[in-house]
């Protein structure tokens, strides 16, 4: 299991949102940074990702997903697809310490380097070391609330926050806009 951050991503009430804590740990043992900001958005605002893992390996991750995406017209699963398959046979890629959460106004996917692309069947999905914590909060709150999705991470992920030792509560939270709507 990926340590030292939170990454939720829900798809409730007709939006997309994706948050992040802010916590950089070193060694296990030591908080280095409160305020880092791993979700961001690529492909001219229309695909959000958030990390977990190694932060060079992770950057890494992120220019050449948004590589893939420039290469194939900002389709996010075919760039998870091509991506996926990239990360797993590259020698170099290969030993990234890293995962993906990649999202845009239709659908969540998961990234791994062992070739996975994996679509929540429930619109909740999250990574890293408090993500269990984050999906259980969210999960329940989609279920029992009518709560927009940006509001659901928001409170999820402050739950993760008081449970988790490597995530805290200083957030970023992107909504992806909903293109039907536009």
């Amino acid at each position: 299991m990926i340590k030292a951050t939170t990454i939720l991503a829900v798809k409730a009430k007709g939006e997309i949102a994706i948050g992040g804590d802010g916590q950089v740990t070193l060694n296990e043992s030591t908080v280095m940074k409160h305020t880092a900001q791993k979700v961001r958005y690529l492909y001219n605002n229309k695909v959000a990702v958030g990390f977990a893992g190694s932060v060079a390996d992770s950057f890494t991750l992120s220019e050449r997903f948004e590589a893939k995406l420039e290469q194939y017209s900002g389709s996010l699963q075919r760039s998870a697809i091509e991506l996926a398959k990239d990360w797993r046979s590259d020698t170099v890629l290969r030993k990234l310490d890293a995962l993906l959460l990649a999202c845009d106004s239709e659908s969540i996917l998961i990234i791994s380097g062992s070739g996975e692309v994996i679509e929540p069947d429930d619109g909740v999905a999250s990574i890293g070391s408090g993500s269990m914590y984050a999906m259980a909060a969210a999960r329940a709150l989609v279920r029992h609330t009518v709560m927009p999705a940006s509001d659901v991470v928001r409170e999820a992920m402050g739950i993760a926050a008081e449970i988790c030792v490597f995530t805290n509560n200083n957030l970023k939270i992107i909504t992806m806009p909903n293109e039907a709507k536009a």
